[in-house]
């Protein structure tokens, strides 16, 4: 199925987001994970700028997509959590942001012209999973309670063993299955698709389980 992109916006505070009522599926991770490089995959295009120095994503970036879904709707490249340029001041400005789209998006209900959906997928890396920033964002979104979904990125750098051990070790970690997909070879990008018709819809999409304390 052709998959249709565009650019939205790019913003640096609340007042920024948009506003036109579009479902929104927000991309969640640390800096480096692989957000932007999973925005080209998924849409076959080379939308979202990708860097190999982390923590280069100041602002929150917004890609309209139209798919085979009843309607279209926006990938939100929020951005990476644990490191910034700069230390540790931009680091939290960048959580701020991150915090901001949020409670922007939780205020729907009252607010015309909001997103009316607001999914999350928790993005990881497979090749280190369980990290503490990981499981802090997933606690975070779990205790949210809106839909979301945890994808382990960069599959396609572990071998078959190392991949077994990983996947068993995500799944434990984050209390539920975890899908894994690589970007360069568009592995899981179908199934990928498929959980974001789940999460963008209205009949039981998924929700993470908080772990247990």
């Amino acid at each position: 199925m052709r998959v249709e992109a565009e650019f939205v916006t790019s913003a640096a505070d609340a007042p920024g987001f948009p506003r036109d009522g579009t479902p929104e599926l927000a991309l969640v991770g640390r800096s480096n994970v692989g957000k932007s490089t999973l925005v080209n995959a998924l849409t076959g295009t080379k939308l979202a700028r990708t860097s190999a120095a982390p923590g280069k994503t100041r602002l929150v970036n917004v890609f309209r997509v139209r798919h085979a879904l009843p309607k279209p709707f926006c990938l939100v490249d929020l951005p990476g959590f644990g490191y910034a340029r700069g230390g540790s001041a931009s680091a939290e400005a960048f959580e701020q942001l991150t915090a901001a789209y949020f409670e922007s998006r939780a205020a729907a209900g009252s607010a015309p012209g909001l997103p009316s959906t607001a999914g999350s997928l928790l993005l990881v890396d497979a090749r280190h999973p369980g990290l503490e920033k990981d499981l802090a964002a997933f606690d975070w979104l779990a205790a949210l309670g809106s839909p979301a979904a945890v994808v382990a990125t960069k599959i396609d750098k572990l071998t078959r063993a190392e991949r077994t051990r990983a996947e068993r070790t995500l799944d434990t970690a984050f209390n539920g299955p975890v899908l894994p997909v690589s970007a360069a070879t568009d592995e899981g990008l179908k199934d990928l698709w498929t959980l974001i018709a789940r999460l963008l819809s209205n009949h039981h999409p998924p929700r993470l389980t908080p772990r247990p304390r």
